[in-house]
């Protein structure tokens, strides 16, 4: 039996992209830095966690190694593995954003080799003739926001406000993305997803990358919360992806999170909600129950990126990755002869960095499973390169942009 699980730690980089300064984030290393904080006693928190980062599954899979690859630098405080066992490498990002559609679709076998459109980082973020087309079509009193933001941060400052006019907030990032949260019982949940489908065709022509809604519940600041009821609208990959592939050929694949939303549904044979890491791990564990020979399961795990990287939020990231490793057995419990499992991530999101956006840099691959023997992989070329190994293991034809490490 030949399947592939395909888990993706949200923004999970590991340092050292070869174009990292054109992004301004020349030095960021997710991995790199969190290890820092944890060795120095910065990034405990009581109760939580304490000491320095412990990842002994990931470090048995060879992640120690591959961030020295990456970055040339070993992740302070975490002891080396008695054994390594696996495929181990990173690989470097073609496509132009580094945001999750463009890692994902890159993972794929798909770089995004095009610009995305992006809102002005100065002064107000959409044009009055934009809101004006959203308000009309809409049907809505108007808009707050209108800037770029941390989506706590402006729901905990207009959510208040929203719930008195009934004005959604709308707001951006450095990311191509249009983002709209809305109270779940005072302006509806279907209403704001309706809303962001109809702003989603609105920004076609703009070529922007994605509309999210965001949820929330509550009725003060302090008690705002955002829900597990977000939905990405993306525009299309440019080309067939690895799931196109698959699907084409009568072959499943088990879409678990928000991977479904990432690629519009397309290549997708079944979508399944979790909200967590926990409940994430949970529908992946029961998914590979479901899977048949040919079929792949592919899982993001959101909380690194939404809960963590964006809210620069260095004890949280160091805890969850903790979490995270715990339950890898449970994975390997589940392999079957002839599996595969690749660990990977779509870009970086350095919680010490400036700013609370994505960082360029390049992502860890882990592949292991039943007779993989240990072997460096070296620094891939590609994202891509992922894609193209599922899909020589699973025995179909290879996509133009990578190649296959297995």
């Amino acid at each position: 039996m030949a399947r592939a699980f395909l888990l993706v730690l949200d923004s999970f980089g590991v340092g050292g992209a070869p174009d990292a300064e054109h992004y301004g984030d020349l030095g960021s290393n997710t991995l790199g830095h969190i290890a820092e904080f944890c060795a120095a006693g910065a990034a405990d928190r009581a109760g939580l966690r304490s000491g320095p980062l412990k990842l002994p599954n990931m470090s048995a899979l060879g992640l120690l190694e591959i961030a020295t690859l990456a970055s040339g630098t070993r992740p302070a405080g975490m002891p080396p593995p008695e054994h390594i066992f696996g495929l181990h490498g990173c690989a470097n990002e073609v496509s132009k954003g580094k945001d999750t559609p463009s890692g994902h679709w890159e993972i794929a076998g798909t770089p995004v080799r095009f610009e995305w459109g992006y809102f002005p980082t100065e002064g107000e973020a959409f044009s009055p003739e934009l809101i004006d087309t959203i308000c009309e079509k809409g049907n809505l009193p108007g808009i707050l926001g209108n800037c770029h933001a941390s989506g706590t941060d402006i729901i905990a400052r207009l959510g208040e406000e929203h719930i008195r006019t009934g004005k959604p907030i709308c707001y951006t990032s450095s990311d191509s993305v249009f983002q709209i949260a809305a109270h779940e019982m005072h302006f509806g949940l279907e209403r704001l997803i309706a809303l962001c489908e109809i702003v989603r065709k609105i920004l076609d022509p703009l070529n922007i990358g994605r509309v999210i809604a965001r949820p929330f519940v509550g009725e003060s600041a302090a008690t705002f919360a955002r829900t597990g009821n977000r939905r990405d609208f993306s525009v299309l990959p440019p080309e067939p992806t690895l799931l196109d592939r698959l699907v084409e050929r009568d072959r499943k694949v088990l879409a678990i999170g928000k991977i479904g939303d990432i690629y519009a549904h397309q290549g997708v044979s079944r979508a399944i909600k979790a909200n967590g890491n926990d409940a994430l791990m949970e529908a992946t564990l029961e998914a590979m129950d479901q899977a048949l020979n040919g079929d792949l399961v592919f899982t993001n795990f959101v909380d690194f990126d939404m809960n963590y990287g964006h809210r620069r939020d260095v004890a949280g990231y160091a805890a969850a990755l903790e979490a995270f490793d715990q339950r890898l057995p449970e994975i390997h419990r589940k392999m079957q002869p002839g599996d595969v499992t690749i660990l990977t991530a779509d870009h970086g999101c350095d919680p010490t960095w400036r700013g609370t956006d994505h960082t360029r840099e390049r992502v860890p691959i882990m592949a292991f499973g039943p007779g993989f023997r240990e072997r460096n992989i070296g620094i891939r070329s590609s994202y891509a390169d992922i894609g193209e190994s599922i899909a020589a293991h699973l025995s179909i034809p290879s996509g133009r942009h990578g190649r296959s490490f297995m």
